[in-house]
């Protein structure tokens, strides 16, 4: 009797996990936009992965012999910039700068806000400090604050992420924040505190959990921006350097060559969007398999 107790929960937890991932699955095959988001980052997270493989150059090899090469030229796929370095070997490393760049500042911004939402959510004393200080930040435009931040620490790639990072924190906690008002008021959360669970057990056991579909979400609102703030601090001077290949410094350098090399300006430009309609698509398609009263499912 006591082996069929201890594992009956365990064996329904078992099958609610397999019944949750089969509905998001489910709900991920049917929506063609999600899964062409899907794949269209699965190529980019690939092709920047195997960057130093594909590429037929280094991103920093000059040839003064071949500048302003065209496209489809020998050597040259995507032909060469005003330095004659291969723009399909930079773009590609450019795509790897920006792919680092969005997750450390995902992590940052996930890392700091998901507590400080929990907390403004759940004590209601410190909501009014946390929500008071994010609406102050929130006033100012996110791009202001990543410039600014990225001008006072200096342009590296670890300054831009943590600038990055930290400019997405307040939109961070207002939606964990959100969940958390939202999951507080539901009957387990009460049940929990009727046994007079501790505050940190109820959050950690029962909010948490459930608010992590609305904060994997939120992560991939948040790449996107972080790859376009990155591609502009770098434009603008204040993030990736050269020689290191970004997006961002592709665009800047063109811009002065852009009637002699149009396409110098638009394979980065066409690789930022490309990044930026893959995590949008996706992250579409996972707010919808995740929210368990979507009925876009067959």
């Amino acid at each position: 009797m006591a082996l069929i107790t201890t594992t009956e929960p365990t064996f329904k937890a078992d099958v609610e996990l397999g019944s949750a991932r089969g509905r998001i699955w489910r709900s991920l095959r049917h929506n063609p936009l999600g899964l062409a988001g899907g794949v269209l980052l699965a190529i980019v997270v690939l092709v920047a992965i195997l960057a130093p493989l594909i590429a037929p150059h280094g991103p920093t090899e000059v040839n003064f012999a071949a500048p302003f090469q065209s496209p489809g030229t020998v050597g040259y796929i995507l032909g060469t910039d005003d330095l004659g370095r291969d723009i399909f070997s930079r773009l590609i490393f450019g795509v790897q700068v920006s792919l680092q760049v969005g997750l450390l500042s995902v992590a940052l911004a996930v890392i700091v806000g998901t507590p400080l939402g929990l907390i403004a959510g759940y004590w209601r004393w410190l909501d009014g400090i946390i929500s008071r200080l994010t609406d102050v930040t929130l006033a100012f435009p996110f791009i202001i604050i990543a410039v600014g931040l990225a001008a006072i620490n200096g342009p590296s790639l670890g300054n831009a992420a943590l600038a990055l990072g930290i400019a997405q924190v307040p939109t961070m906690i207002r939606v964990v924040r959100g969940e958390t008002l939202r999951l507080r008021e539901t009957d387990f959360v009460l049940a929990a505190k009727a046994m007079d669970a501790s505050g940190l057990s109820i959050i950690f056991t029962h909010i948490l959990p459930n608010a992590g579909s609305a904060i994997i979400v939120q992560a991939t609102v948040i790449m996107p921006v972080a790859v376009i703030g990155e591609a502009l601090l770098s434009f603008l001077g204040l993030g990736i350097q050269p020689p290191t290949a970004s997006l961002g410094i592709m665009l800047s350098d063109a811009q002065q060559y852009i009637s002699r090399s149009p396409t110098a300006a638009i394979f980065p430009g066409i690789m930022i969007a490309a990044i930026c309609l893959g995590f949008n698509l996706f992250g579409d398609a996972l707010r919808d398999a995740l929210d368990p009263t979507n009925t876009r499912r067959k």
